[in-house]
């Protein structure tokens, strides 16, 4: 066995326990720690396959932002998960139904690349000098899968949209403001120009 196939089968190791460990630790600080853990072995899996330029946005991105936002959030706030967990047996059969169609799809793309993909023999896209991963993966991306791409930007979008009307709350007593009210203001609603006489005061 050579020293990539180890440090593959380590970083894979590390990876799925991680993962496990992000859903199943009890302590949500624990949790994202464990997800920053799985982001780093899978960068590690990106640098044997190749991929040098995943492993950096999977580095900076993922963990610089998303999963330090998601430890601050999570230690910032008051967040009673005990309430949270409290209807947890109630929507176990649905997560189990969701979890093995999840698992029935894993297996079935698993099973069509050990069959058609890369893994059955097929000539691989490698980076060279010439052309490096950055253009490849461009290229594959705005080529052919141009409309998958498209669509994982509107699916972002979506929950983008679907967390910020989720966290809208409405207070009444709350002064906000008007926008168009304050950009059509006209001058004469606004200043009212009142003839004082000398020595005189202003009667409300």
């Amino acid at each position: 066995m050579t020293v990539i196939a180890i440090a593959f089968y380590l970083l894979a190791l590390v990876t799925l326990a991680s993962g496990l460990m992000v859903i199943t630790a009890k302590n949500p600080v624990h949790s994202v720690l464990y997800l920053i853990l799985a982001f780093f072995s899978s960068a590690g899996l990106f640098i044997l396959l190749g991929a040098e330029f995943l492993a950096m946005l999977l580095v900076v991105v993922y963990v610089g932002a998303v999963a330090v936002l998601f430890l601050f959030v999570v230690m910032m706030l008051d967040v009673d998960f005990v309430k949270l967990r409290q209807g947890f047996a109630n929507y176990l059969p649905i997560g189990l139904v969701v979890g093995l169609v999840l698992m029935g799809e894993l297996v079935a793309i698993s099973i069509a690349v050990a069959t058609k993909g890369a893994a059955a023999g097929n000539q691989p896209l490698v980076a060279t000098a010439a052309e490096p991963n950055i253009k490849m993966i461009g290229h594959a991306l705005y080529s052919t899968y141009i409309y998958l791409f498209e669509a994982a930007g509107f699916v972002l979008l979506v929950a983008m949209v679907g967390a910020i009307v989720l966290t809208l709350r409405t207070r009444p007593n709350v002064k906000r403001q008007d926008i168009f009210s304050q950009v059509t203001r006209r001058r004469k609603d606004a200043v009212e120009i009142v003839p004082v006489k000398t020595g005189e005061g202003i009667s409300e």
